[in-house]
């Protein structure tokens, strides 16, 4: 079996969709705070806009090791879907689930440390440091609903049903919108909570993520079929899924913590060049979607290919997966150079409209390095999909090195302008997409045994 456009379409879009509704409670968050005001605190809005921003790449940068497992589980889960083996899929789910909620109480503690401990020695705004740790003191008890939610998220992309994925990203959509509305600003009668309203909304909107999932398992998954059976702790399940996982953990906790260190740089410079990179990152997330949609798509696509014994059919699929995801981003691109100053006027702080004709240049950097990044998303996620996970490990180390040093030459040492700080990004996806793409070439992953 080979995979047409309209098959990769059919897999892709669903995430697509879901990733936009997930996007859509970090944005929503963004655009609520850039609407708070305070006489007595001018400039507050992009202080509650920057911290959030901060602390929600602080979250990510932790909870990544969660995923990171979680995508171990999804390359396990697609190999035995491809090979017809579905009454093995139960099991790596359920354990998965029981694992990565004692790893959410390590993450729990952890952060809190780190935040009260760590990150106060670091950050130069006594201002953005005092709302960054309101906001976390309330979203890392989303840690324990975001893991068991990672784990069904596998489930549903290795067996290639995905549509899930999209009704699920609705319910948290909606639930984060209204909690925002009412938390952040205290209507209908609500405490006025500012920053930290909009940290309870995301935890909420996390928990309606679970009981959708929970409700909708139960409703529509044949238990029999896929072995979901048997509720006590296997360590052999975990210790196979984390020889698998294990690489990808380590591989995006080093990349999330690179990025959250690119943004504590800039915070370095000042208050307003982390305003601005934070709405960069705002722009950066809606152009992720379809790029970490089709990315996802080429993993199980790929773990599928493989588990059919179709491994002639890789490259191809690939390719095709490359190709649709650069010409997504290629009219992304231009419809946001069309008229980038009205875009950006949407989540811009109301209290500091000058903000928006400093971010015009940054964007335009971010926008001509879109389309390397989406060709390199798609080919190095396929490394993983066959199951390689320590050469993809081996090939993020060496790329987050050459990043590191332009990152201290560019941001640290030189602290250059917004717009060249962005320019790190250059550095990073260009290097992963050549390494990546000539060990697809030349590398020997035809018959990695998972």
């Amino acid at each position: 079996m080979t995979y047409s456009y309209k098959d990769i379409w059919r897999v892709s879009l669903p995430i697509m969709l879901g990733l936009l509704a997930q996007n859509i409670v970090q944005l929503t968050g963004t655009f609520f705070l850039g609407h708070v005001s305070d006489p007595g605190q001018p400039g507050i809005a992009g202080i509650y806009q920057s911290a959030s921003g901060l602390a929600g790449i602080y979250y990510i940068a932790i909870f990544t090791v969660c995923f990171g497992f979680s995508i171990g589980g999804q390359i396990m889960i697609s190999r035995r879907n491809g090979e017809k083996n579905y009454d093995k899929i139960g099991s790596i789910v359920i354990q998965g689930i029981i694992f990565l909620q004692a790893f959410a109480l390590i993450l729990f503690f952890l952060s809190g440390f780190l935040a009260e401990n760590v990150l106060s020695m670091f950050m130069k705004s006594p201002k953005v440091y005092a709302a960054t740790e309101a906001y976390l003191s309330w979203r890392i008890y989303g840690f324990f609903f975001a893991a068991i939610n990672v784990m069904f998220r596998a489930f549903y992309v290795g067996i290639a049903r995905t549509k899930v994925l999209t009704y699920n990203a609705i319910t948290m959509a909606v639930v984060n919108i209204i909690a925002d509305y009412l938390l952040i600003f205290g209507n209908f009668g609500f405490p006025k909570l500012g920053i930290e309203g909009a940290a309870i909304a995301a935890v909420l909107s996390e928990i309606a993520s679970v009981i959708f999932f929970a409700v909708y398992t139960f409703a529509t998954v044949d238990f029999k079929k896929y072995g979901f059976v048997k509720m006590k702790f296997n360590f052999k399940i975990i210790r196979s899924i984390l020889n698998i996982s294990s690489f990808t953990m380590v591989q995006y906790i080093i990349s999330m913590s690179t990025w959250f260190l690119f943004f504590m740089a800039i915070e370095q410079h000042s208050e307003d060049d982390l305003k601005i990179t934070n709405l960069v990152r705002s722009f950066y997330m809606v152009y992720f979607i379809p790029m970490n949609a089709l990315a996802t798509t080429a993993n199980t696509l790929v773990g599928n290919t493989i588990g059919m014994r179709n491994v002639n059919g890789v490259l191809p699929l690939i390719k095709k997966v490359a190709l649709l995801n650069l010409g997504i981003v290629v009219i992304m691109i231009i419809a946001t150079l069309v008229a980038p100053e009205f875009w950006i006027s949407f989540i811009a702080p109301q209290d500091q409209i000058s903000l928006i004709k400093d971010t015009v240049a940054p964007l335009i950097v971010l926008l001509f390095s879109l389309p390397i990044s989406a060709l390199s998303v798609v080919v190095f996620n396929s490394i993983s999909g066959t199951g390689n996970t320590r050469i993809a490990l081996i090939l993020e180390m060496i790329t987050m090195a050459i990043y590191i040093i332009a990152m201290v030459i560019i941001v640290i040492y030189k602290q250059m302008s917004v717009a060249w700080c962005w320019t790190v990004e250059y550095f990073y996806w260009g290097p992963l997409l050549i390494f990546s793409v000539l060990y697809l070439i030349r590398g020997k992953w035809q018959n990695k045994r998972i």
